[in-house]
């Protein structure tokens, strides 16, 4: 992904301010919390190990409340609209990875074990519905006279990633061929949803918070369902190709499970000849993949396109959403960051 000369070095330093304003106001949030949901949020956050014993370091890389903090930065917010709009983001992000791993069946997160698996499927459904309802409290207390707006902004965002979840959700029923395949526009259409939502909103909720004109606003949320999309393409490389010590994950994860995601279904639409006939018949089949399966079926879609189609999706996307934000009329010094931030970010996860 190509990065204007001098972008290169905010980043970092962006992630690092972030979590330093943040994470004091986020801890002290989830301490509000009845002492079994916030023990187990402590756990899902990575501050604590399953037992409370204090985690040797932070999980997870702090990237939503960096953009919650620059896209606050970027139309001069004051620095409270800032770190609220940030507490909120994180709890809802981490509300929709905990209850996703429950839906996916993924017994890891972040090298350890998912919070179902750890405490149990029961506990772990109420601690996302805690982190939920405590998004809401934390944006509705907001002082000023914008967290109506706020409430529900949030609330559009939410409504939007869960329908994209329940998209996601359905396609894996659809067949690989045919005219009811999922197509990759719908694919993209998903992705802007159930990840870029949430981007969406990191990048406009403190804006939101402090009155920001509907155009930079909307520019904004149009700027995370285009980084949604580029950051779901690169997630679904690092499923088929990304190194375990990386993801914490094995590898070919997603085809051992057969997932649809966007460089198979872009291989399978794209691939013709022997190599299509022999993926689809590998997807397709009753049996689930053994691991030689699924190295054989990485290698089909890259043979057919796949990788590459979804790399150049991914550079598409970002480059559009950093021509959204350059074009709204944001603060130079925080266009720039979040610019650079969006771009290292991509670099670093293919």
């Amino acid at each position: 992904m190509p990065t204007q000369t001098g972008l290169r070095t905010p980043a970092p330093q962006a992630t690092a301010r972030a979590r330093e304003l943040v994470e004091p106001a986020l801890r002290a949030a989830v301490a509000t919390l009845h002492p079994l949901p916030a023990r187990m949020a402590a756990f899902s956050f990575g501050w604590c190990e399953a037992d409370g014993t204090p985690a040797p370091s932070p999980g997870g890389k702090g990237v939503r409340q960096a953009f919650a903090l620059l896209g606050a930065e970027a139309v001069g917010a004051p620095e409270e609209a800032a770190v609220q709009a940030a507490v909120a983001v994180e709890l809802v992000h981490t509300f929709s990875l905990v209850h996703d791993d429950i839906m996916d069946g993924d017994e890891r997160r972040r090298h350890r074990d998912a919070a179902w698996k750890a405490f149990g499927t029961g506990p772990a459904v109420l601690t996302g519905d805690a982190l939920f309802a405590l998004a809401v409290q934390t944006v509705a207390g907001a002082g000023g006279g914008h967290a109506g707006r706020a409430v529900a902004h949030l609330a559009d965002c939410l409504g939007e990633l869960v329908r994209g979840q329940a998209d996601d959700l359905l396609f894996e029923d659809r067949p690989w061929t045919g005219p009811d395949a999922v197509s990759i526009p719908e694919y993209e259409a998903m992705a802007g949803r159930k990840t870029g939502a949430l981007l969406g909103c990191a990048l406009s909720l403190g804006p939101v918070l402090a009155g920001a004109p509907a155009l930079q606003t909307g520019a904004l949320v149009e700027a995370g369902r285009r980084l949604g999309v580029a950051f779901q393409a690169v997630d679904d490389l690092l499923g088929i190709w990304g190194d375990p010590l990386t993801t914490g994950k094995p590898v070919h994860s997603d085809l051992l499970r057969r997932k649809k995601t966007l460089p198979v279904l872009a291989a399978v639409a794209r691939g013709g000849g022997a190599t299509g006939r022999e993926l689809t018949r590998l997807l397709g089949s009753e049996t689930v993949p053994d691991a030689t399966a699924a190295q054989r079926a990485a290698a089909l879609v890259e043979a057919a396109g796949g990788r590459g189609f979804a790399l150049e999706e991914a550079r598409r996307h970002a480059a559009a959403a950093q021509a959204c934000l350059r074009g709204a009329g944001l603060v130079e010094s925080a266009t720039g960051e979040l610019v650079a931030l969006s771009a290292q970010l991509l670099e670093r996860r293919l």
